[in-house]
């Protein structure tokens, strides 16, 4: 069920919106069986929609007995609790599905430890019930509460007690997954982080780019934990690609704050790669939903990093419209693709060839034949442009990035020369 507010969110329609909920629901193995559009022009504080959308719907229910009845809009506890009663159904809203389908599908622990603490957020504010299982994972001492203690206050600090253990579990977790980013920056190879909308073709593109097999299926959230690969650039320059959790329009909160650490590669990312999916109706919406949720996370679009946006899917598109925006791949800002049959990768490739040689600068070596620590600490720290052998010398010109300048100036003090302070490289 999709109430249309009288305010949608820009650029988006109940029709579209309505879909997308179907989509959600089929994600998690929901046969979707009737759907409903309803005017909502003021929310009603008992039940969110009135009163005969309400009896409709109910009579709907009494007839067709529903496992569940999705309601594509948050409620309150008191909305969700008089909705189940009216309707005689388990009713969940967009954040209980959107929780659901994350539940199923996080398969690493640190996914799974997120999923956990968004979902006890969110439950903590119903005051739901039924959390005795809670006990069992404390270790079964049957300690639940002292005298007079009320079922619903034991509910709150079982749930508040495993909020607090999880966050401290993913602390570890991200002092770890920072331990592992001091390692790679000492390597060095620049992450590239792929990010868009659920569904917008990201895990293709990762797949099609450093031929993998991470799940990628026209499914919504197909992908939720994170995944990193090494791939080698046309140039020869070795990268670290970050495929990463699909966004959505009004992504839960408690995701966004539970998902911080999954994000963090975004938030190291040295090029961002924001992937959409050119042929969806909602396109220009969606793109809208990605750089909110970007933002949130306090990465902004037009800052210094750079940032590439990819119109995926136009093998979708008409002959007519493709063959436009592939044409226009070199005069935009915007690389169109398609993932799927690999039109315009390779000027892809070649705009994060680009955006990793801003900043980078040029060094000269003049090196002794004999000096074979001298080359493999140049190859190893920087990325080698041009070598020439000579009888006297080996001559290379090295493209060192913006942290390692110090470096490498203090390890070939004699032998370097500098052409410019700072130089794009090509």
């Amino acid at each position: 069920m999709e109430p249309k507010a009288r305010k949608a969110p820009a650029g988006r329609d109940a029709g579209a919106r309505l879909s997308e909920a179907v989509g959600l629901s089929a994600a998690i193995g929901l046969d979707v069986t009737e759907t409903y559009s309803v005017p909502l022009a003021r929310p009603v504080p008992a039940t969110l929609i009135g009163s005969g959308k309400v009896d409709e719907i109910a009579a709907a229910a009494r007839a067709g007995e529903p496992e569940v009845i999705v309601v594509n809009a948050q409620l309150s506890p008191v909305q969700q609790r008089n909705l189940e009663k009216a309707w005689n159904s388990k009713v969940l809203d967009r954040t209980a599905l959107i929780l659901e389908i994350f539940g199923e599908r996080a398969q690493t622990r640190e996914g799974r430890l997120q999923v956990e603490l968004a979902h006890l957020t969110y439950q903590r504010s119903r005051l739901v019930r039924s959390w005795t299982h809670l006990e069992r994972q404390r270790g079964g001492f049957g300690f639940l509460g002292g005298p007079g203690e009320t079922q619903i206050e034991t509910d709150r600090r079982l749930i508040g007690e495993r909020i607090a253990k999880i966050k401290r579990e993913l602390e570890e977790v991200k002092r770890t997954r920072g331990l592992h980013r001091t390692a790679r920056k000492r390597v060095p190879y620049p992450v590239v982080a792929l990010v868009g909308y659920t569904n917008a073709g990201k895990s293709t593109l990762f797949n099609a780019l450093t031929r993998s097999d991470v799940l990628a299926r026209d499914l919504l959230f197909a992908t939720l934990d994170p995944t990193m690969r090494g791939l080698k650039l046309p140039n020869g320059r070795r990268i670290i690609l970050s495929d990463t959790v699909g966004f959505i329009a009004d992504l839960p909160h408690e995701l966004v704050a539970a998902f911080r650490a999954t994000l963090e590669e975004v938030l190291e990312a040295d090029v961002i790669i924001h992937v959409r999916d050119v042929a969806h109706g909602e396109s220009q919406a969606q793109k809208a939903d990605v750089e909110t949720v970007l933002a949130e996370l306090g990465i902004e679009t037009e800052g210094e990093r750079p940032f590439i946006e990819v119109l995926n899917k136009v093998d979708l598109l008409e002959p007519a419209a493709r063959a436009g925006l592939l044409a226009r791949n070199r005069r935009g800002n915007a690389v169109a693709i398609s993932a799927l049959t690999g039109d315009g990768i390779p000027d892809l490739l070649a705009r994060i060839e680009q955006a990793l040689g801003q900043g980078e600068t040029i060094f000269r070596l003049r090196l002794d034949p004999s000096d074979g620590a001298g080359l493999a600490w140049a190859y190893k720290h920087g990325r080698v442009r041009t070598r020439r052998d000579r009888a006297d010398a080996l001559l290379l010109e090295v493209a060192v990035d913006p942290q390692d300048v110090d470096r490498f100036l203090n390890r070939y003090a004699d032998k370097i020369s500098l052409e410019h302070a700072v130089r794009r490289a090509s």
